[in-house]
């Protein structure tokens, strides 16, 4: 069953002015909910501004934005609604930490949204263990925290709202690989605790090659593909010719399979290459 659906959705900015231009343009899309999806595409592609649709931050110049069936802007009363079910979180949203301890940053969102004290203190220290957070971070001001705890505090105030969708742009942007790989292994464990929906907009072809399942592609304002991130990759030439690139390992195994090796070609993870190349080995190194 689709969470989001996007019909004819287009949107301009600065529209009537000599600086107009269109950043989504008629896009069609239906998102499956329990899913973790990639998000990607060329820089000015127009993915964030998709992005910022779907809890209403922009409302479109034409087209429609369904949250489980519904306009989102039918109403203009249930946005603050809208908000709490999906949830963004900002490229380096660490800019957006303001309170006086990490425990009140974090329990921000939840008070808001009216629960009581009992269900908000349970739900900051379920979420600060989601994410790895040492529970005597969160009597420290959030400013005192390194950026990778930052980071980490952040996204944890828009988890704790359980959103039905989690929007997250670029969240391990000016991390190290090994704090990259930790948080996303993090958000994939959210996810699947919670079954909810999450949008995860990246440059990163390796990070969106292990962690979703499909990928939703923007090329120069429009819709290029949605699939399964398999058959994504397997479109490697046409990624290529927008200026994408495949994960490195995906064009290894192509050079390989260049040179006569019989490798599939839906090979884009570190796993699924040593477990294609250790069958190859056991059957003698055999080409095509």
């Amino acid at each position: 069953m689709a969470i989001l659906k996007t019909e004819g959705l287009t949107y301009t900015y600065s529209a009537g002015t000599p600086f107009e231009k269109t950043a989504v343009d008629h896009v069609d899309l239906c998102i499956e909910e329990h899913t973790m999806v990639g998000v990607i595409g060329h820089t000015g592609s127009g993915k964030s501004t998709l992005m910022q649709h779907f809890n209403g931050l922009l409302k479109p110049t034409s087209g429609k934005i369904l949250l489980d069936g519904k306009d989102i802007w039918a109403d203009k009363q249930k946005m603050r609604e809208v908000r709490f079910r999906v949830g963004l979180v900002f490229q380096y949203p660490e800019y957006q930490l303001f309170e006086e301890t990490v425990f009140k940053d974090i329990a921000f969102g939840p008070r808001n949204m009216g629960l009581g004290e009992e269900e908000i203190k349970r739900r900051v220290l379920e979420t600060a263990d989601a994410l790895g957070m040492d529970r005597e971070l969160l009597k420290r001001s959030p400013f005192a925290l390194s950026g990778g705890q930052k980071r980490r505090a952040a996204i944890a105030g828009v988890m704790a709202m359980r959103p039905e969708v989690l929007i997250l742009d670029e969240p391990c942007a000016g991390l190290d690989p090994k704090g990259r790989n930790l948080m996303l292994q993090q958000i994939r464990d959210y996810q699947k605790k919670t079954q909810s929906t999450v949008l995860l907009v990246s440059h990163s072809m390796e990070d969106v090659a292990e962690f979703t399942q499909k990928l939703l592609v923007m090329s120069k304002a429009k819709l290029f593909c949605y699939d399964d991130t398999a058959a994504v990759f397997r479109r490697s030439a046409e990624l290529r010719e927008m200026g994408l690139r495949v994960p490195q390992i995906a064009s290894v195994m192509e050079k390989l399979r260049n040179r006569g090796f019989a490798l599939p070609e839906d090979l884009y993870t570190v796993e699924q290459a040593r477990d294609a190349m250790l069958h190859l080995l056991q059957k003698g190194g055999s080409t095509c």
